[in-house]
């Protein structure tokens, strides 16, 4: 992950971590990485978050953000996702967190592609699955940023300031 793709988007995370980045293991027990996103978390379905897990994070975290991108959408990458200013000790997000821009946690999430604040699942035009990427980021300061920012203005924020990341993608197709 080029830390130049940090600043651009981080929709696809297929290259490995620069040597100072390490690299953290990001799973969901509603789907295996690489398999389809059941369709109770997409825009066809419930809509509501998967559950997320992660470990590997660095003892220097002070808070974690988690993006969601397709890079498979006709108009370019699209955000299903912004979370920030997760505590340190997070280690998951359970299923169906809610669509408001601050948590009882203190974490904050922003507006996504959709106009929308939290989560809003896969949605595709019909033909071939899209691919979905989930990157959480450990971060060694939690994020100046108000509730509601985009994804732009997070990576912005988080540059500079990432010490590992995880990945896990997942598949949907218009039923």
């Amino acid at each position: 992950m080029p830390l130049a793709l940090l600043a651009a988007g981080c929709s696809n995370r297929s290259e490995p971590a620069p040597a100072n980045i390490m690299i953290m293991q990001l799973t969901s027990t509603a789907f295996a990485g690489g398999h389809a996103i059941p369709q109770k978390y997409t825009g066809q379905g419930d809509d509501v978050s998967p559950p997320l897990q992660w470990s590997g994070a660095p003892p220097q975290t002070k808070s974690f953000a988690l993006l969601c991108g397709d890079p498979d959408a006709p108009s370019g990458t699209w955000t299903h996702w912004v979370i920030y200013n997760l505590p340190a000790t997070t280690t998951n997000l359970t299923e169906n967190v809610a669509k408001t821009e601050s948590l009882p946690d203190g974490s904050k999430q922003g507006q996504n592609s959709f106009g929308n604040i939290g989560y809003n699942g896969p949605a595709p035009p019909p033909g071939k699955a899209h691919r979905y990427f989930f990157n959480v980021f450990a971060l060694d300061a939690p994020l100046s940023l108000d509730a509601g920012a985009d994804e732009g203005s997070a990576l912005a924020a988080m540059k500079g300031h990432v010490l590992a990341t995880g990945h896990l993608m997942g598949t949907y197709e218009s039923q």
